[in-house]
């Protein structure tokens, strides 16, 4: 290996021992990007971005993050955040809860029905998981314990359902994607409504077929009888999120709003219904801004700290060498591509989506398009895989938003249990994508041709 190689080799091993000591990622990926960048200086080692006296390369990561910052794909990012807090604190979902409470209930496994059909609208209206599997547990955990519900099977259930907001569009995740590779955003969007909506039906199915084969775990809940003014209590809870939902996707999927317009429109509509759900006031507002701030600045910092490491990381060859490694394995291109998810995977038990979106994605993408692979295919496939780090110990961070809400008696072991078989759902959901590339593809093909 050249002297380059072995720096890039040594940064990103670097990178991933460091983030176990805690310090912020961002600040990591900065400072190893500002470290390595020296190291080359001082030895004297090819680099591909030139480095000297007349500051080329510091003007480089200033252009590159200012394009970042100046890209209006990313003025999105704050809006759906935005959104997503504001319905949290709206009260739609409780009124959600009773209604579905009442459709489902008295069927064995109901109540964790409701729950999944609960989660799939707040997916398609927040994209936020921290509000939405905070939001499902203080909704639905105690209804599904109160009816004897299996404490493993009511915790993995909430955890799980609460991830699909991080797939369903509008997605802040696929925002980020769309932008580190340099796609559409509707693409991406498009692409993952079916995986998705997948994904949500196989824990529907699974809620249905365990419950039914284990009644004890998932009993019938005793509940009002489903009538006329249940059917109407019911549209009445279902038209807000609808309403959103035509609102923010309706207006990217027929061409009236790009991304970021879509996301003004998001925000405006959740200002709407908070509005006439009387639930807008003054405190509420403050912390929902604060907290958009809040979050809004730590995904640009580590988007910040990203775009100088990758920076580096390419000057130096890290790129090409990963490039090489993966084309060196002696698989056909179909298992270059299963070694690369399953890679994503494990260091998904570790690493945050961020990292791996920001420095992963960016790194393995040249290589699936040599292959001659659909890049809106593999991108929503990497999503997924990063779908189910959200529930892999010991960096599952599903699992510490449902414990820090949990009532008591649901300790950690417990909700690692219940999110076990899940995790293998989003397996199967995975297999059915990488075997059946219409999933994705399909619907942006219809929309665009």
């Amino acid at each position: 290996m050249a002297a380059n190689e072995i720096l890039a080799t040594v940064m990103f091993v670097s990178f991933l021992a460091l983030v176990f000591t805690g310090f912020p990622v961002a600040w990591i990926l900065g400072g190893l990007a500002v470290m390595f960048s020296a190291f080359a200086v001082v030895l004297e080692v090819d680099f591909a971005i030139p480095i000297g006296m007349n500051w080329a390369y510091t003007s480089l990561t200033v252009d590159r993050i200012w394009n970042v910052m100046e890209n209006w794909v990313m003025v999105a990012l704050p809006m759906f955040i935005f959104m997503g807090l504001l319905l949290d604190r709206s009260g739609i979902a409780g009124q959600l809860m009773i209604s579905f409470a009442r459709l489902f209930g008295n069927i064995r496994g109901g109540l964790a029905v409701a729950v999944a059909f609960i989660g799939l609208l707040l997916a398609a209206t927040t994209g936020i998981i921290g509000a939405s599997v905070v939001l499902l547990a203080l909704l639905g955990l105690p209804a599904m314990l109160s009816q004897g519900y299996d404490k493993s099977f009511a915790a993995g259930t909430v955890t799980a359902v609460g991830t699909l907001g991080i797939l369903i569009p509008p997605s802040i995740m696929l925002v980020l994607m769309a932008d580190r590779m340099s796609m559409s955003v509707g693409d991406l969007f498009l692409g993952a409504v079916f995986p998705g909506l997948l994904l949500a039906f196989l824990y529907i199915a699974y809620i249905l077929i365990f419950a039914w084969l284990k009644p004890s775990v998932a009993p019938a809940a005793v509940t009002e009888p489903f009538d006329m003014q249940a059917v109407w209590d019911l549209f009445k809870a279902i038209l807000p999120p609808a309403f959103l939902i035509l609102a923010v996707l309706g207006s990217i999927f027929f061409g009236l709003a790009t991304p970021t317009e879509a996301a003004g429109v998001g925000a405006c509509g959740a200002l709407f219904l908070a509005l006439i759900n009387r639930r807008l006031n003054k405190s509420i507002m403050s912390d929902v801004l604060q907290e958009t701030t809040r979050t809004t600045a730590f995904i640009f910092a580590i988007l910040l700290g990203a775009t100088a490491f990758s920076l580096v990381l390419r000057g130096l060859g890290g790129d090409e060498l990963i490039e090489r490694a993966l084309m060196s394995l002696p698989f056909e291109p179909t298992g270059i591509i299963i070694s690369i998810l399953v890679a994503t995977f494990l260091l998904g038990f570790f690493l945050d989506w961020i990292e791996l979106t920001l420095i992963v994605l960016p790194l393995v993408s040249p290589v699936v398009v040599t292959l001659g692979f659909d890049p809106v295919w593999f991108t929503i496939l990497f999503a997924v895989c990063l779908q189910t780090s959200f529930l892999t110990p010991p960096v599952g961070f599903a699992i510490f938003y449902l414990k820090g809400v949990a009532p008591e008696g649901i300790d950690v072991v417990t909700i690692y249990k219940g999110v076990v078989p899940f995790i293998i759902l989003q397996v199967i959901g995975m297999l059915v994508i990488f075997n059946w590339e219409a999933v994705v593809i399909w619907l942006p093909a219809q929309a665009y041709g």
